[in-house]
């Protein structure tokens, strides 16, 4: 998986006492990483080849190579984090926990909870192969009949973690299975304020509604937060199969709808409007790639439960975006960030709320 993210000078030294005086705090210290992966065997050697991968508009994650060994590295953002939010350690926990049950996860190598290593806290886990879809399929998988297969195994996958016994996997106190919409919505309004740069007034209008139509939550499972096509990864050659669920820093216990409400919220179809700016997933308005309607009725099926009110898990997944995405839009205005794509999001996430209000009067 590859990023179209560069290192910038600052974001990797060799010691702590490298990066004093400097404007920014480093994402990566070189030594005391060094001495952390030597204290677990993971890799040999003096120096570590480190590349970005992903979107990186959230947590950091790099690829690093160290001797013969690639492994995967997760830490937060630079700055002052809003509470809950960024947190590696409970991803993963959650990544550990789910991989033995059959989910389809990276393995866990280690983690640092040592904030004097890096600066932040970080794991390591290994570096799964194969391919992340989110501009275009590539290769073998690019055809009408494996855009459908690969559909399918998504939800399969999404199916088999909500299947997970969660007290059996030693998730007890993860998140609460009882009032888990009520939760999310108190949780946002609470981010909201920390991380908001201006006042829109669609946002706490949403809100409002969200609030006065919580809908009756399925017993508690697994939730993965982020379950999108962008963040999982397939084997490259057909057939098509779903390797590994990535990106596991919103999970908990809670409702299961809301990521298949998620999900639908981040899937285009053919005949839907352009959506400008969000719409970031165009790629599966392409030929073979099922309508929600139909991902929806393959997870009715395979799971047992009913999607109830599709436009209310729907809404709340856009409204959650709006929160996350005015976060990195005053990141990246802030000076904490050098992701030039969080820049755009000023007239993005006002877009983007009025899109959620449509969605709550069923507009949408």
């Amino acid at each position: 998986m590859s990023s179209t993210h560069q290192l910038a000078e600052d974001d990797v030294v060799r010691t702590h006492a490298e990066a004093e005086g400097a404007a920014r705090e480093p994402l990566l210290v070189v030594e005391p990483l060094l001495a952390f992966l030597d204290e677990r065997g993971i890799g040999e050697g003096p120096d570590l080849d480190v590349a970005p991968i992903g979107d990186g508009h959230s947590n950091h994650t790099f690829l690093v190579t160290r001797g013969t060994r690639r492994f995967v590295l997760r830490r937060p953002p630079r700055g002052e984090l809003p509470p809950s939010a960024h947190d590696v350690l409970r991803e993963a926990r959650v990544i550990g926990a789910v991989g033995p049950q059959g989910v389809r996860a990276p393995q866990v190598l280690a983690v640092g909870d040592d904030v004097s290593i890096i600066g932040k806290p970080f794991f390591v886990m290994d570096a799964v192969e194969g391919v992340v879809i989110t501009n275009e399929v590539p290769g073998a998988l690019n055809t009408p009949e494996q855009r459908r297969a690969l559909s399918l195994e998504l939800i399969d996958a999404l199916v088999e973690l909500h299947a997970v016994d969660w007290q059996a996997a030693g998730l007890e106190g993860f998140g609460k299975p009882t009032g888990y919409t009520e939760r999310q919505v108190k949780r946002f309004l609470g981010l909201w304020e920390h991380n908001k740069t201006r006042e829109i007034p669609e946002v706490e209008r949403v809100a409002d509604w969200l609030k006065a139509n919580l809908p009756a939550s399925p017993p508690a499972t697994i939730v993965h937060g982020d379950f999108r096509l962008g963040n999982v990864m397939y084997q490259a050659a057909p057939p098509a199969r779903l390797n590994a669920i990535l990106d596991w820093e919103m999970s908990t216990i809670g409702d299961p709808l809301a990521d298949v409400g998620y999900l639908c919220m981040m899937w285009s179809q053919a005949d839907d409007p352009s959506g400008g700016l969000f719409d970031l997933n165009a790629v599966t308005r392409a030929e073979g790639f099922p309508a929600r309607a139909e991902l929806v009725s393959r997870y009715e099926e395979r799971s047992g439960r009913t999607m109830q009110d599709i436009r209310w898990y729907t809404a709340l997944a856009l409204w959650k975006s709006i929160v996350f995405m005015e976060g990195n839009y005053r990141r990246a205005t802030s000076g904490l960030s050098d992701d030039p794509f969080l820049k755009q999001f000023g007239d993005g996430v006002v877009d983007l709320a009025r899109r959620a209000e449509e969605v709550t009067r069923g507009e949408a």
